[in-house]
């Protein structure tokens, strides 16, 4: 079975400064895509960041810029450095790992809260 764990989440002034890291495990094929995405109240879920397999990037616009994605030197591992954060970017942040073969299979962590202050 397939599990996600995020750490990193928290409250932080604006101008600050968090890094949240995801953790995959139990899956027998390899993640083609690992990322983020965030949903604020009320608010349907974004994009944040995604990286593949091969070191590719793309970014939330809102985002561009401040936020960078990395993944960890084990494949299974992804982290968020989230610079001159802003209280617009507090949300419910969670990890993405994707497969994709001849079918498309998404999984989700629990989500970790960040609450930028202003």
């Amino acid at each position: 079975q397939v599990q996600l764990v995020e750490s990193g989440g928290g409250l932080v002034q604006a101008g600050g400064s968090l890094r949240l890291s995801c953790a995959a495990s139990g899956s027998f094929f390899r993640f083609n895509t690992m990322g983020w995405y965030r949903q604020a109240p009320g608010k349907q879920r974004d994009l944040v960041a995604v990286i593949t397999s091969g070191g590719s990037t793309n970014y939330g616009d809102s985002v561009k810029g401040r936020f960078t994605i990395s993944r960890g030197n084990a494949e299974n591992r992804v982290h968020l450095q989230m610079n001159s954060l802003e209280p617009e970017d507090t949300a419910v942040y969670y990890c993405n790992a994707r497969i994709e073969r001849d079918w498309v299979r998404d999984y989700w962590g629990q989500g970790t809260q960040v609450t930028v202050s202003s």
